[in-house]
Order: structure tokens, then C-alpha cells, then sequence
């Protein structure tokens, strides 16, 4: 779990960037990538990622509630789908405190207001080009995206000669998943 002070924000992967097509918000050729950062003065924490469907509070709160300590500060954009992060309440446990840091009409633009976040965004989409030439399958995503957590996450450790052991450890620890279950997944994707 992530803690301390993190940001949280959205971003598009994949689709058309240039051209008649929409961009942005909206996008429909687009994966919503919701991201959070933790914030370690100026540098980068442990970062996470999740593929949604839609940039709405029934996605983002899971997400939120599912990878950031209860008791953390929030830092998220204006958005309506973060107006209901449940708040810390004063001497009782659970809950966030939360900073909306509001970008129309600040005069700033989002990468000033959210600067970790927007970070991570950049290193991950250079990552992608750079790595898999911009060419990424939407049913594969979700794995691209945890590739790039594990080594982001691990880009400060002093035990680096442990990665391998790690990795061995959560493989061990992890259910296998059978032909047949992958083949499965494929099909209520696409169909």
C-alpha cells in the first residue's frame, strides 16, 4: 500500500493522437489508466496503476481505497470522480485527507499542479513507445502496466541483487493460471 502524501490522477493510453479523432477525455479508441504516486518531497515513491472503464467515482474510490493506507493525504485534480474520497475525520481512524488541487482557473498548468503524477505519466507513455514502439494491445495493457510498477518500484533499491529472488517469491506465492483460464479471459473480452 502506498501512504504518506500521494497523488492520484488519470491518464489515456493508446488510440489515435493526432488526426480527426477525439482526444483526451472522451477518446473512444483510448484506455483510462488511473495512476498513483507517492510524493517523497521532490523525488518519486512506489507508483500503481489500473485499467478502468470509466474516470467515475465507483472506479477511482476502489482503486484509492485498494492501494493508498487509510489515513494518507490525497492529492487529486479537480474532477467530480474524486469528490467523494471518504475524509479522515479528527480522532477517529480510517479515511483520507484529501487536497483538491484545482487546475482551470489557477493560471498553472496540470503537470505544475500534480508534478509526480504527471511524471510517472510521461516515463510510463516513453516507456511504452519506447519499448513495445507504441504498439500495445488494450487486453494487454494491465500487464505492461505492472512490468513498469515492478521495475519503477525497485529503481532505488539498495538490494538490487534481490530482484530476482523477489520475483521468484511472488511467483511462488501467486495461483497459476491455466491455458484454459487465460483462453477464457480472451473470450469474454473480445466477445
Amino acid at each position: 500500500m502506498l501512504s504518506g502524501i500521494v497523488e492520484v490522477d488519470e491518464t489515456y493510453i493508446g488510440g489515435i493522437e493526432t488526426g480527426s479523432g477525439k482526444q483526451g477525455r472522451g477518446a473512444e479508441t483510448k484506455i483510462i489508466v488511473v495512476v498513483a504516486a507517492e510524493c517523497l518531497g521532490k523525488q518519486i515513491g512506489r507508483v500503481r496503476f489500473k485499467c478502468i472503464k470509466e474516470a467515475t467515482a465507483d472506479e477511482l474510490i476502489p482503486f484509492i481505497q485498494d492501494n493508498v493506507t487509510q489515513g494518507s493525504k490525497i492529492i487529486t485534480d479537480g474532477w467530480s470522480g474524486y469528490k467523494s474520497v471518504p475524509l479522515k475525520k479528527d480522532g477517529e481512524d480510517g479515511g483520507y485527507i484529501h487536497e483538491v488541487r484545482t487546475i482551470s482557473g489557477s493560471g498553472k498548468e496540470a503537470h505544475e499542479l500534480l508534478p509526480h503524477v504527471h511524471m510517472v505519466d510521461s516515463l510510463l507513455k516513453r516507456w511504452l513507445l519506447g519499448t513495445h514502439q507504441g504498439k500495445i494491445s488494450p487486453k494487454h495493457l494491465p500487464y505492461y502496466l505492472d512490468e513498469f510498477a515492478f521495475r519503477f518500484n525497485r529503481k532505488l533499491s539498495t538490494y538490487r541483487g534481490k530482484l530476482f529472488y523477489r520475483l521468484i517469491q511472488q511467483s511462488v506465492a501467486t495461483e497459476p493460471v491455466t491455458y484454459n483460464d487465460i483462453i477464457e479471459k480472451q473470450l469474454e473480452t473480445s466477445g
